[in-house]
């Protein structure tokens, strides 16, 4: 048995409220379990173990996570680089792991190489994968936004 893919691990704190609403649901059901089956439960979701194992794993990683609404973002959009604000998440999937951002630079960013000319951007959807990176890249082979962490 392959070991199980861990990528875009929610917070703890998550990952808690994951537990909270299950055993809610189940309740509503009139199917009680307790809590410390519901963290169980989330634990093997996400494909570990047992709930010391993600723990151990959601508790290492940094807290700062770029897939969040509201967070304070920065990278390279088609070369050039910007900070930016998170306006938009949706998970697209997550395995592999892929988010829609829409993000809101703080400063417009120049998307036109020539001098003649100017194009700012200020806002931009792309589809990320964990590594902050989108799929589409620009004709030099370097993807379109990175977002650096």
């Amino acid at each position: 048995m392959s070991a199980p893919l861990r990528k875009a691990l929610p917070s703890l704190d998550r990952l808690k409220d994951q537990a909270k609403r299950l055993r809610a649901a189940l309740a509503a059901e009139g199917r009680s379990i307790s809590h410390s089956r519901a963290l169980e439960l989330v634990a093997a979701q996400h494909g570990y173990r047992d709930w010391n194992t993600i723990h151990a794993a959601a508790g290492n990683r940094p807290v700062f996570d770029p897939m969040l609404l509201g967070s304070r973002v920065e990278g390279h959009y088609l070369g050039r680089p910007f900070v930016a604000s998170v306006l938009g998440v949706q998970m697209l999937s997550q395995e592999p792991a892929r988010y829609r951002l829409t993000l809101h630079f703080d400063t417009p960013v120049d998307v036109v190489t020539f001098e003649s000319f100017s194009a700012f951007r200020q806002r931009v959807h792309c589809t990320v994968d964990e590594t902050g990176c989108t799929f589409e890249k620009t004709s030099n082979g370097r993807p379109q936004v990175e977002l650096s962490w």
